[in-house]
């Protein structure tokens, strides 16, 4: 997205445009996934470094800075996040004499926490002068999939900050980060876009079905839209077909069927479909699954509501740890059993 934000974003561009005059030295963005944050931090990044900024903050694209950030090699940038995250392919005909290295690297499934090494691998470019003679800027996120040793790490960072040098994080969850780290950064909320907004943006982006992709996904549009390309919704169908029809011998085989699926998946589903038995219970309103209103209505109208709350704890809690189960069949076996046992 070059020289360009969300319409969602215009009011948030411009307030954070206020900081600029006393930058701090550490900015966490926070709010919910799918909304666009890394690339409206990025933009920021690309803005601080330009030459030749423009008026309303965004860069010029034009000047040796924008060159090479846009070419992701700006030397006074660095941007750290998950090996899962990191999708450029390895050169072909590189491996030389380190191939087997690369191949013994290709062999393990990419990491999904930022490891204490990138966060040590910071020091040498923050203890040299900036290229350019302006500031220096780093990129983490999301900051919640920061290891403890690597948040202990970027914590005495922010401690004793190095002159002339920008953290921009973001984060989906503040509550799964140190309250310490917390305290050492400016924090910036990035909003959610309201549905008409959202939903309009999705149809220009040629999304059919776009209500439901983004009533699914939450609200979130960039979320929705990644879903929409993928073109299936085989595993939310077969969970969302368990919770209408709860049973522990269903519940058993769709644990099985689902256990190669990342678990925050079928976690983050089934506390939508929770919240919405909930809603309907209350108010008589569906947020996320207006398809399934009959069986969302009956089984609000059979389970009682301590019960009903006392799943939703139970989803949470497993929220928290979905991306590190010992095992993620027996995580989903689990979580579905008590489920059907919970509407039984």
């Amino acid at each position: 997205m070059s020289n360009s934000i969300y319409p969602w974003q215009e009011a948030a561009w411009q307030h954070l445009q206020t900081l600029r005059q006393r930058m701090p030295h550490a900015i966490l963005f926070h709010g919910a996934a799918g909304i666009g944050k890394a690339d409206f931090i990025e933009q920021f990044a690309q803005g601080l470094l330009c030459e030749a900024v423009l008026p309303d903050g965004h860069a010029c694209g034009q000047c040796a800075s924008c060159g090479w950030f846009s070419q992701q090699n700006h030397p006074d940038y660095r941007r750290v996040r998950p090996e899962a995250m990191e999708d450029e392919p390895a050169a072909e005909g590189d491996e030389g004499t380190d191939g087997e290295a690369k191949k013994a690297a290709k062999s393990r499934a990419p990491s999904k926490e930022i490891k204490i090494e990138q966060i040590r691998g910071l020091a040498d470019f923050m203890n040299i002068s900036t290229h350019r003679q302006g500031l220096r800027v780093v990129v983490l996120y999301p900051a919640e999939a920061l290891n403890m040793p690597a948040s202990n790490a970027l914590l005495k960072t922010l401690e004793e900050p190095p002159p002339g040098t920008v953290f921009l994080l973001s984060s989906n969850s503040l509550d799964r980060l140190l309250p310490t780290i917390l305290s050492r950064c400016r924090k910036f909320a990035m909003p959610m876009p309201s549905h008409a907004e959202a939903l309009a943006w999705l149809k220009e982006q040629g999304v059919a079905d776009a209500d439901s992709w983004l009533r699914e996904q939450g609200g979130a549009p960039l979320a929705a839209l990644a879903q929409a390309e993928n073109g299936s919704r085989e595993d939310l169908e077969i969970l969302l077909q368990l919770l209408a029809h709860p049973s522990v011998e269903s519940a058993l085989k769709v644990a099985d069927k689902l256990q190669k699926v990342p678990l925050s998946g079928p976690v983050s589903w089934m506390q939508r479909w929770l919240y919405d038995v909930f809603s309907y219970k209350l108010a008589g309103n569906i947020r996320y699954y207006p398809r399934y209103q009959k069986e969302l209505a009956s089984l609000a109208g059979k389970i009682h509501v301590n019960r009903l709350l006392a799943a939703i704890k139970a989803a949470n809690e497993r929220r928290a740890t979905a991306d590190h189960p010992l095992s993620p069949k027996l995580f989903l076996e689990d979580m579905l059993l008590e489920y059907a046992n919970c509407c039984a």
